[in-house]
């Protein structure tokens, strides 16, 4: 469905901006869905509206690890946002364990406290980071909207069925410029 409108207490919240995730491979360039996703964030912070950025720092124990993590082989910078991204005074910033970023975590009482009713969902991974935060967010009763040409996938079957069939049944759907609009 077609992003119809944004509340005005609504927060933009951009998944895995850091540079493990956005140096990985994509279906689409992560350069390009990092640029909507900081002309989304900049429009948000213009309009005095919050910006989460939400960086992962570990995983579901178990054997749900991958190999890398497990064994320690991970950069030293690969929780950073890139720089694109911020952080800039006044975001929220989340580390998460998990691929959603409202298990484990606690931004439900943040953007509570905020009177926020609406997020509007940028990142990568779209299957994963993404639609994990999506699904999360929409049971706990905020409206949700996702930028599609913000986020992006590892495998391009995964990444159009989140688009195409999922993210419409949690909410709307729309591009960054349609979103932006809709800021005013």
């Amino acid at each position: 469905m077609t992003a119809t409108t944004l509340d005005p207490k609504s927060v933009l919240i951009v998944v895995d901006p850091q540079k493990a995730v956005v140096g990985g491979p994509t279906v689409h360039p992560a350069a390009d869905v990092v640029a909507d996703a900081a002309v989304l964030a900049d429009a948000f912070r213009a309009k005095g509206l919050p910006v989460v950025l939400v960086r992962v720092t570990g995983g579901a124990p178990g054997r749900t690890e991958g190999d890398a993590a497990r064994s320690g082989r991970q950069p030293p910078d690969r929780a950073e946002i890139v720089p694109e991204l911020g952080p800039r005074e006044g975001d929220i910033a989340v580390t998460k364990q998990r691929w959603g970023a409202f298990h484990g975590t606690d931004p439900d009482r943040e953007l509570r406290g905020r009177s926020v009713s609406q997020v509007v969902l940028t990142g990568i991974a779209t299957v994963i980071g993404v639609e994990s935060t999506a699904r999360a967010a929409h049971e706990h009763g905020y409206h949700v909207t996702a930028a599609t040409d913000a986020v992006t996938d590892m495998d391009p079957d995964t990444h159009r069925v989140s688009v195409e069939k999922i993210f419409p049944r949690l909410g709307e759907t729309d591009t960054t410029a349609a979103i932006v609009e809709l800021l005013g």
